[in-house]
C-alpha cells in the first residue's frame, strides 16, 4: 500500500535521493541542534553550585565558613559544607517545566509548526541566560533557570520527533550533539570562571549559542520538499486523495465499497486517535521505565550527592570540586552518546540496575566518609555518565526501528518523558537527603 507520509520508511539507510552532502549536514545539523538545545540546561546545573553562592552572599551579610557550615533552621554547625538551599532546587527548576511539556505536548504538539516551536526555544534560551546573568535575588534566578527548561524540554521533544523526516543515522548525531553539550557547556563554565571571569560574564557570552541554533535549523537542515516548516501538519491518506479525483467515474456500488475499503486505510494511514496514543504510550514502558530509572539515580547522584562529597585537603575548592564533578559526568555522557555507530545495547534495565549501584555506593560514602579522595570520586562519576549516555542514545535508537512509520513520530515525543520523569523525581527526594546530611 502506498503511504502518504514520507516519515523514513527505511531509515536505517538514506534514501536514493540523499546525496552525502545532504546527509552530512544533516548529520551535523542535528550534531549541532543538540548542542545548542541542552546546553543552556547544562550551563545551569553546571552554575547551580555558583548561583546559591552568589545569592546567598546577597541575602546574608555573616560569611559562611568554608569548611563548616551553617544549618538554616536550626544554627547547627554541619561536617558537610553545605549550601543553605540544596543544588537540588536548581535542578528541580531546571527539570519540572519540561516535565510539564513532555507530559502534555504529546497531545497537542502537533498542531504547531516546527518552525514556530525553534523560535521559541531561541528565544527562551536568551531570556534564561540574560535572567541569570542579571539577577540579584534567588527567585529572579529560578526564572531564569525555567526559562531555560521550557527551552531544553520544547526543543528535545520537537527534534526528536523530527529526526523521522531524516534517515535514521541522525539519531547518531542528535545524541552526540546532546553529548557534547554537557562537555561543552560545563567545561566552558568551569574553565571561564576558574580562569577567573565572573560566572555574571560567562553566562552573557555563552548567549551565542541560541544564534547557532537558528543557523543550525534553518540553514544547515536539508529538509524534504514536502516538510510542514511554517504549517501544521497534515496525515492524510492516498485513498482520501484519489478517491476524490475518482469520485465521479464509480456507480454506488462501487462508491459504497471505496467507502468501506478506506474507512479500513485511514485505520493504517490516517492520523492517531487518542485510543491509538494510549496504547503506543503503554508499548513504550519497556523502554520509559528503565530509562527513568537511569535518570532517577544518575540526578540523584550529580544533584543530591557530589554536592556534599567535600574533600577538604584537595587541591581544589569545594566550588571547583563540584564544577568538575559535573564536567566529568558530562564527559561520560558525551563519550556514550556517540557510540550508537559502533555499539547498540537494547537492555536498558541492565544499564539502570549498575546505576542503581553507583548510587547506593556514593550515599554511603556520603553518610561514612570512606572514600579516600576526591579522584576516585572523578572516576566514578565519569563511569556514571558512560551508563547514563548509553541508556538514552540506545533507548531512542530501539524506539525508532520497532515503531512503525505511523506511529514513530509519536513515539519519540512520548518515550522523551522517560529522562525528564527520573531526574525530578531525583529532585524531590535530594531535597530531604540534603537537608538530613547538613543536619549532622
Amino acid at each position: 500500500m502506498d503511504q502518504a507520509v514520507s516519515v523514513n520508511a527505511d531509515p536505517d539507510m538514506p534514501s536514493d535521493s540523499e546525496g552525502r552532502s545532504s546527509r552530512w549536514r544533516n548529520w551535523t545539523g542535528f550534531w549541532l541542534l543538540g548542542l545548542c538545545n541542552n546546553f543552556a540546561y547544562v550551563v545551569m546545573l553546571s552554575a547551580a553550585h555558583d548561583i546559591l553562592k552568589q545569592q546567598g552572599s546577597h541575602n546574608s551579610t555573616t560569611p559562611t565558613p568554608s569548611t563548616v557550615a551553617l544549618d538554616v533552621e536550626g544554627g547547627k554547625r554541619s561536617r558537610y559544607d553545605c549550601s543553605p538551599v540544596s543544588t537540588a532546587a536548581v535542578l528541580l527548576a531546571d527539570i519540572l517545566p519540561t516535565l510539564m511539556i513532555k507530559f502534555s505536548a504529546p497531545f497537542f504538539i502537533h498542531n504547531l509548526p516546527y518552525g514556530f516551536r525553534v523560535l521559541v526555544c531561541v528565544a527562551t534560551a536568551i531570556a534564561s541566560f540574560l535572567v541569570v546573568s542579571l539577577s540579584s535575588t534567588m527567585w529572579i534566578s529560578v526564572l531564569g533557570v525555567i526559562f531555560a527548561s521550557v527551552s531544553a524540554g520544547l526543543g528535545e521533544l520537537s527534534f526528536l520527533s523530527l529526526t523521522v523526516f531524516f534517515s535514521r543515522d541522525v539519531l547518531g548525531g542528535w545524541g552526540s550533539g546532546t553529548g557534547g553539550a554537557g562537555v561543552a557547556g560545563a567545561l566552558l563554565y568551569s574553565g571561564l570562571t576558574q580562569a577567573g571571569l565572573s560566572p555574571r560574564n560567562t553566562l552573557l557570552i555563552m548567549l551565542v549559542i541560541p544564534v547557532a541554533m537558528v543557523f543550525s535549523y534553518f540553514f544547515l537542515l536539508v529538509f524534504p520538499p514536502s516538510f510542514p516548516q511554517w504549517k501544521c501538519r497534515e496525515v492524510e491518506s492516498v485513498r482520501g486523495r484519489d478517491s476524490q479525483s475518482r469520485q465521479p467515474l464509480l456507480n454506488d456500488t462501487d462508491e459504497e465499497e471505496e467507502r468501506e475499503k478506506g474507512a479500513e486505510e485511514d485505520k493504517v494511514t490516517g492520523p492517531l486517535t487518542c485510543i491509538e496514543k494510549l496504547h503506543i504510550t503503554k508499548g513504550l514502558l519497556r523502554f520509559v521505565v528503565p530509562l527513568g530509572v537511569v535518570y532517577f539515580a544518575e540526578y540523584f547522584i550529580n544533584q543530591g550527592l557530589l554536592e556534599l562529597l567535600y574533600f577538604q585537603n584537595f587541591y581544589l575548592s569545594h566550588a571547583e570540586q563540584y564544577r568538575w564533578y559535573q564536567t566529568l559526568y558530562q564527559v561520560g555522557v558525551l563519550v556514550s552518546r556517540s557510540s550508537l555507530c559502533c555499539v547498540k545495547f537494547r537492555r536498558i534495565w541492565a544499564l539502570s540496575l549498575l546505576q542503581c549501584v553507583n548510587a547506593v555506593l556514593l550515599l554511603l560514602s556520603v553518610y561514612y566518609q570512606f572514600l579516600p579522595s576526591a579522584w576516585l570520586v572523578f572516576v566514578i562519576v565519569l563511569y556514571e555518565g558512560l551508563l547514563g549516555g548509553a541508556a538514552y542514545v540506545n533507548t531512542f535508537y530501539f524506539i525508532s526501528k520497532e515503531t512503525g512509520d505511523r506511529q514513530r513520530e509519536f513515539a519519540m515525543v512520548a518515550a522523551s518523558v522517560g529522562d525528564s520523569l527520573g531526574i525530578a523525581i531525583s529532585g524531590l527526594i535530594a531535597f530531604p537527603v540534603h537537608r538530613y546530611f547538613c543536619s549532622l
